[in-house]
């Protein structure tokens, strides 16, 4: 269609104006917005043994710190257990999620060797699925990528355990791959930098290859690919009912294929108050160091987030980034472990005053949002304050946060739809009641 600003604002107008709800219909009829209670508690539309999100006490109202179970393991316990042994995280969590247990020996070298195997992209899907067709938005080339490997499979719509299984491992050891690819065909084609393409190596980890193909020099510190991993760790699953998640249950629950389900959750992933939330807080941080003089000043601190949260600076959306979560009151657990990680990579990076300023508005933040707002559970910090931060010490371009996020969670989106599969649920489909007044029709003569 041509393009007719002034068409275009006359039709907006109309789609507002017939749309616009009045928010009183919503209290009287009951209707949990964002399918969550006033205390931010999610209606539940589910079961799951996968993970567990802890944020309240046994009696479900006094707020508790952050606790986060991977099929009953404490994140804690596997994070201490995979760095203590110096192994990697990631792929011992994504078996976890799989398949219900934690890997023996001879199965995690199994899993390892196996998603080494399918690394490997079909015949010219690097020239002609990533390169030749490069994009602005990384998770919009990862998605469409995703989709074009559905023509790969010849048993692309199989969706028995065993063939799902199988294509889930392979979308597990390919996204790494085809992100890398992607931000370098992004990277090449808008920005005019050299065009570097490394192959993966059969001996890394996820982590460690996403390093080795990005950088090229190949170069990285065993603190540095740590750090990623665990970063991936703490993102692989987070209960069925964020938002990517229940995507992949819906989307699941029609009997649709496993490429489907996994670019619809990317797509849902993408959006700034999901996937995109890390990028969005090292803008805001950028930001405030460009607007407060003083970077140890507490006061000016409080000022700019106040200013924040009247609309007044950044993007004049009203909201703090990185700061409360959906469920969790007052911790995350996540944000945690990564505060402890960040604060390693600051010392070896030569990045402690960013740190201490990151760590200053995590403590400032809360105290300013418990004046200005009405709060029903505590804030803290989450996941994404913190992964922005670790992500910028290691030099990870922006373009690459959200889908960093996607390679982690597609762990999680795996499992949750082979849970909606194996449970052979019924097609998901919430109600909608409609309040709209009945009219009758006028002729067009008479309009």
């Amino acid at each position: 269609m041509s393009y007719n600003k002034e068409q275009l604002s006359r039709y907006a107008l109309m789609a507002e104006q017939s749309g616009i709800m009045d928010n009183e219909l919503y209290t009287r009829h009951d209707v949990k917005r964002g399918l969550r209670d006033i205390n931010g508690k999610g209606v539940v539309a589910g079961l799951t043994e996968i993970s567990e999100i802890i944020a309240f006490e046994d009696d479900g109202v006094t707020p508790a710190e952050g606790k986060l179970l991977y099929r009953g393991y404490n994140i804690r316990d596997l994070a201490k257990g995979f760095l203590s042994d110096k192994r990697f995280g990631l792929e011992e969590v994504a078996f976890l999620l799989l398949f219900g247990d934690l890997p023996n020996k001879a199965q995690y070298e199994e899993f390892l060797k196996l998603i080494s195997e399918e690394r490997t992209l079909p015949d010219s899907f690097t020239r002609n699925s990533i390169m030749n067709i490069a994009g602005k938005d990384l998770t919009n080339m990862i998605a469409r990528c995703v989709l074009s490997l559905y023509a790969y499979d010849e048993n692309a719509d199989d969706t028995s355990i065993e063939n799902v299984i199988y294509q889930s491992v392979s979308l597990i050891a390919r996204l790494p791959v085809i992100a890398v690819y992607s931000y370098h065909a992004y990277n090449h084609k808008f920005n005019n930098q050299s065009l570097v393409i490394h192959p993966p190596k059969p001996e890394y980890s996820i982590a460690e290859n996403i390093l080795h193909m990005l950088r090229p020099d190949s170069e990285f510190t065993e603190l540095e690919a740590r750090i990623l991993d665990l970063t991936l760790t703490l993102h692989a699953e987070h209960g069925g009912g964020n938002n990517s998640t229940f995507t992949n249950h819906v989307v699941t629950s029609s009997g649709t294929d496993t490429y489907s389900a996994v670019v619809a959750s990317l797509c849902s992933l993408k959006g700034p108050r999901h996937g995109g939330a890390n990028v969005k807080v090292v803008e805001m941080i950028d930001d405030l160091k460009a607007n407060v003089s003083d970077w140890e000043n507490e006061d000016e601190i409080a000022e700019y987030i106040r200013k924040l949260l009247n609309k007044q600076a950044y993007d004049r959306q009203g909201l703090v980034y990185g700061m409360g979560h959906a469920v969790y009151s007052l911790s995350d657990p996540r944000s945690e472990l990564m505060k402890s990680f960040a604060e390693k990579l600051a010392i070896e990076n030569n990045c402690i005053e960013n740190y201490n300023l990151y760590t200053r508005i995590a403590r400032i933040a809360p105290q300013v949002i418990a004046e200005e707002r009405k709060i029903y559970k505590g804030v803290s910090a989450n996941v994404d304050f913190y992964s922005g931060l670790v992500y910028r010490m290691l030099n990870l371009p922006e373009e690459l946060y959200t889908p960093l996020f996607a390679i982690a969670r597609i762990c999680g989106w795996s499992a949750h739809r082979i849970e909606e599969l194996v449970n052979r649920g019924k097609i998901i489909r919430p109600a909608y009641k409609a309040v709209s007044q009945r009219r009758d029709y006028i002729n067009m003569e008479e309009r």
